[in-house]
């Protein structure tokens, strides 16, 4: 049997807090060893070896000729010692902690080669990993006297990195969502849009990143099994186990392939904590690409564990819960990570670890009822078709099912769809967040009744009907002048230099003012409510606000139309018979003024008598004047009433338009952006539906 174990060279990192201490403490443990009789025994043509790589580190410090005798093609050296580590130990394998615990190197010559070889490759092979993380494999005979230590020797220039790539109908929701949040951030608090910021800005963070990495965290509670899982899928030990709680302090990422250093580098974990998975090259295949997370417990008694759980979850691609079955149905994992994030069931993995403690078919049942809860969380199971969370039983201890959930997360890994589906998942739940404040419950708008309400209103306030009545009365006026009587023009031309008529309303007093604002007011409340009836409450508050804004100084504004559009300043016009009715009654004035005459001339003698002749003109003309009087009041009524009609008219179109510009103008705006927002927010959902 051989046994394989993860060495983690620190120096290929960036520098971190006690590096140097760390070597320190090597050289010193290395001291303690020859003390206690473990020399190290080395070879000749090993030591020349060694001195040649410091030499030639020297001459070329940026490692040229190092790296012409490594090769470009990334090929595999063997170091064989001549020697075995004496004493016991833990040669097999190794565990380092969660903190980057004590690691075991290799022992024997290639240990002194390796030291010697490390301090080259610190500088050679920086940029070789772009990831930041060093694999090696440690082979153990059967007899456990000979270890062979191959180091993987890469390729200085650092791999190229795909970046994620949306598809079109995402990229469509995500500018629809972009969009969204412009027109949305005059209209609402910085709150209720923060989710969909952070999912903007994590959507484009992760697209510049690799899209041939796929993020999977292991999160669960404590005790769960999380680290032995993880350890069970890298193959070794590098998790920390043990009945110390909690046991995992921080995340630790584990590669399958070259390019995630930006990844890993996104989620916050530092280079002391990152490693390469040692197993065959059959299994690292079936998943290259996977970059898994070891996170804390999600129900620490430490708040630092639980905010990485809650950062980390929001950052991963997919996650794999690892329940156990003493705490599988625990309320804090359901109430607080499953049920919210059931809409993200496709990324989602839940594991039944421990199996192997429950004696028959106890681990059916208890899956069955995980099942069942799972149900009632809202994380569909797929068992009708439709995508959803993968639910899987094994033993991390016992490695059953650990094939089943390696072959299921090799599927998934190499769809190269879990960025994506995650991005799109998050879109849905900020689009459940904002749907109180975008779902209307009908038709939003003003309509024609609604607008002419309230253009009469504004009229009724402004006194329309008031004014046209008084226009009409100003016209029959003029007509009565023009076509009355002498007698009756000198008596009204008398009354009108005592009060000149301005066929206009007069100025209104005070409490007739305070009217006419109240019924101002009243109208512009009406006409927002109506506006904002149906609409959601931030959007409705913002259409009774620019109704409210637009209202001020209306009254004033109104009060000046009526001056300016009220009856026009001199005479009306007149009609065609109007000239003829003027002449008829001069005619009427004349043949009074002859027959008064020609009577007069006979009463003095100045004429031979004759009544008959004098007395009719006289008749004729007293009694014509009045009926052609009458007839000009009959005739005028028509252009009379079509001129107060005219008066009326222009003032409510102008009080109307004056409305509009303040008060309805305004409103529509607000409308227009709803329904604009309404109309990208059904975009960023999904869903192609008219807008309301």
């Amino acid at each position: 049997m051989t046994a394989v174990t993860a060495v983690t060279d620190h120096t290929d990192h960036s520098d971190q807090p006690g590096d140097d201490e760390g070597r320190e403490g090597e050289g010193r443990e290395g001291e303690g060893r020859q003390e206690r009789g473990h020399a190290r025994v080395e070879d000749d043509s090993v030591t020349d070896r060694r001195n040649a790589y410091k030499n030639a580190h020297k001459e070329d410090p940026g490692g040229e000729a190092v790296r012409k005798e490594k090769g470009d093609s990334g090929r595999v050296r063997t170091e064989t010692g001549g020697g075995a580590e004496s004493g016991s130990g833990s040669g097999a394998g190794a565990g380092p902690g969660a903190g980057g615990g004590s690691v075991e190197a290799a022992v024997g010559e290639d240990e002194a080669v390796g030291s010697g070889m490390d301090a080259v490759d610190a500088t050679d092979s920086a940029g070789a990993w772009d990831d930041g993380l060093i694999a090696r494999r440690v082979s153990v005979t059967a007899e456990g006297q000979t270890r062979a230590v191959q180091e993987i020797v890469v390729d200085n220039r650092s791999p190229a990195v795909t970046p994620l790539a949306y598809d079109g109908p995402l990229r469509s929701r995500l500018d629809a969502l972009r969009e969204l949040v412009g027109l949305s951030r005059t209209r609402l608090d910085n709150r209720t849009l923060a989710e969909a910021g952070r999912v903007l800005d994590e959507a484009a963070a992760r697209r510049r990143l690799s899209g041939q990495h796929t993020v999977v965290a292991i999160a669960g509670a404590t005790g769960s099994g999380k680290s032995q899982l993880f350890n069970a899928l890298a193959g070794v030990a590098i998790s920390e186990t043990g009945v110390r709680r909690p046991t995992t302090a921080a995340p630790i990422a584990c590669s399958w392939s070259d390019g995630a250093a930006g990844l890993i580098d996104r989620l916050g974990v530092p280079g002391r904590l990152r490693r390469r998975p040692l197993q065959s090259a059959e299994a690292e295949a079936q998943l290259r690409g996977l970059v898994l997370v070891d996170l804390p417990d999600h129900d620490s008694a430490a708040l630092q564990h639980r905010e990485h759980v809650d950062r980390m979850l929001a950052l991963v691609d997919a996650v794999i819960w690892v329940v156990d079955p003493e705490k599988y149905a625990d309320a804090v994992l359901h109430e607080r990570y499953l049920r919210p994030m059931a809409g993200h069931a496709e990324v989602t993995f839940v594991v039944l670890n421990q199996i192997d403690r429950l004696p028959g078919e106890a681990a059916d049942q208890v899956l069955d009822d995980l099942r069942r809860l799972l149900d009632d969380d809202g994380i569909a199971l797929g068992e009708y078709g439709e995508p959803g969370a993968t639910v899987l039983a094994l033993s991390a201890l016992t490695g059953e099912g650990i094939g089943e959930l390696r072959e299921a997360l090799g599927h998934f890994v190499a769809e190269r769809g879990a960025a994506a589906r995650r991005i799109s998942a998050d879109v849905d739940a900020a689009a459940v967040r904002l749907w109180p404040v975008y779902a209307n419950r009908r038709q939003a708008g003003l309509s024609e009744e609604a607008r002419d309400e309230f253009a009469d209103r504004l009229a009724d306030a402004v006194g329309a009907t008031a004014a046209g009545e008084a226009a009409e009365r100003a016209w029959r006026r003029n007509a009565g002048r023009a076509c009355g009587t002498p007698w009756l023009r000198l008596w009204r031309w008398y009354q009108d230099r005592r009060e000149p008529p301005t066929g206009r309303l007069s100025v209104r007093p005070h409490d007739e003012e305070a009217t006419a604002r109240q019924r101002v007011e009243q109208a512009v409340r009406t006409v927002a409510e109506r506006a904002a009836d149906g609409l959601p409450s931030p959007w409705a508050q913002a259409v009774r606000e620019a109704a409210v804004r637009g209202s001020q100084g209306l009254c004033e504004a109104l009060d000046e139309l009526a001056v300016r559009a009220g009856a026009p300043v001199g005479r009306p016009p007149r009609p065609g018979w109007w000239p003829a009715a003027v002449l008829a009654q001069a005619a009427m004035t004349v043949l009074q003024v002859v027959g008064g005459l020609w009577l007069a001339g006979q009463v003095i003698g100045f004429m031979s008598p004759n009544l008959g002749v004098p007395v009719l003109l006289m008749v004729i003309g007293i009694v014509g004047g009045p009926g052609v009087e009458w007839a000009c009041k009959l005739a005028a009524s028509g252009p009379a009433r079509r001129y107060g009609l005219d008066a009326e008219r222009r003032l409510r179109e102008a009080a109307a338009g004056c409305g509009r510009a303040r008060v309805l103008d305004p409103v529509a705006a607000e409308l227009l952006r709803y329904r604009e927002v309404r109309g990208q927010f059904l975009r960023a959902t999904g869903v192609d539906a008219p807008v309301g």
